[in-house]
Formats: C-alpha cells, structure tokens, sequence
C-alpha cells in the first residue's frame, strides 16, 4: 500500500467551466471500472464537464493525453493498471507511462491525473480501486489532483 494517511484530503472541488478527459486502458476490467467509478464520484460532483475514453494499455495513455489537450481539454485523468509479471515488461511500461505522462503536462502546462497504479498482484489493485470495502480510492484521488491542479493553474495565469 501507498501508506494509511498519507494521502492528501480530497474535500469537495468545485470544477464548473472545467472540461476533463478521463483515459482510461482496457486491461485489468474490474480494477480498472473500479477506478473509473471514482473518478467520475469526484468529477460528477465537481459541476466539470468530461467524458471517458478507452484505449488499449497504460502504454497508450500519453498519446491519448496528447491528443486530449490539442482537442481543447483542460485536464486528463489517466488510469490504468500494471500488474509485475516474471519478465522486465512491467518496468518498461511503468516506465514509459510515467515518463509519457509527465511529459505530455510538462509540454501542455496542463494537469495530469495520475491513477496508473504499478502492482505486484490483482489483490492490491482491489485495494486501492475504491470499492466499498477497498482502502483507497485513487480514481478519486486522480480526478481530485487533475481539478486542483487545473483550477491552481488558472489562477495563476490569472
């Protein structure tokens, strides 16, 4: 686990005017819907407009991302799953997840949700997918980020 309390508070944002792209990729289906449903929570309750978009694997979500942003977003919240198997992939994937990501709101100056969650089995996933008897909630947690940050940047480019 990412560590009981550590998280920020995730209060109520107000999103209105904010147009969100939730991505999301299609492995994992049940940890992935899981995260999905607390991002949508969050965003519903925000007053934001959004929509949700699927692609493959967590490999595709920068490009998503990308394309998001030059579409007119204001903020994505990327989701996915990466579960460690006996061969390096999930380092690369990982890797180039985080790193696409970071570079896509880097370049953009617009904020990234970040709710890929690197695994080493399902059960942590069930975990942190905010279901009714999971620990944590980090769809909720991305969306929340990807609103605060969006709203903080707008002041600051007043």
């Amino acid at each position: 686990m990412s560590g009981a309390g550590a998280a920020p508070r995730t209060e109520k944002i107000d999103g209105s005017g904010l147009d969100v792209v939730v991505i999301a990729g299609t492995w994992h289906e049940v940890i992935t819907n899981g995260l999905i449903a607390g991002a949508q929570r969050v965003l519903d309750g925000s007053g934001a407009s959004y929509r949700v978009v699927r692609v493959p694997g967590s490999f595709e979500l920068a490009v998503a991302a990308q394309a998001a942003f030059a579409g007119g977003a204001d903020a994505v919240v990327a989701l996915g799953v990466i579960i460690r198997g006996g061969t390096p992939h999930f380092e690369y994937v990982s890797a180039a997840a985080t790193d696409g990501l970071t570079r896509v709101a880097i370049d953009t100056g617009k904020p990234v949700g970040f709710g890929v969650l690197t695994l080493d089995d399902e059960a942590q996933g069930i975990d942190r997918a905010g279901f009714k008897d999971s620990k944590e909630d980090k769809g909720a947690e991305a969306a929340h980020a990807a609103l605060a940050t969006a709203i903080a940047l707008r002041s600051l480019r007043g």
